[in-house]
């Protein structure tokens, strides 16, 4: 029995070589680093699906606005000497 599947990707020339890199440079193999790398996309795609379901919950009980937390957000990059775009 199985324990894997195999899934085929394309990747263009510039970015196959930068697998082949980075495995080469962290003794990975492509599909040991492919997996890694995936496993930490698909872990911070869950805290922000969580972040945003939390969010959407609990805005109808606050005077929360899209504006009000972007202007949180400069004002707090302000006082951290970020530069705000």
């Amino acid at each position: 029995m199985r324990t894997t599947g195999t899934v085929t990707i394309s990747l263009p020339p510039d970015l196959a070589s930068e697998v082949d890199r980075l495995a080469d440079a962290e003794g990975m193999t492509r599909s040991e680093l492919l997996r890694q790398a995936f496993r930490q996309y698909a872990e911070r795609r869950r805290r922000w699906d969580q972040a945003f379901a939390y969010g959407e919950a609990h805005v109808g009980a606050t005077s929360l606005t899209e504006g009000s937390v972007m202007e949180a957000v400069k004002k707090r990059r302000r006082a951290r000497g970020r530069t705000v775009h």
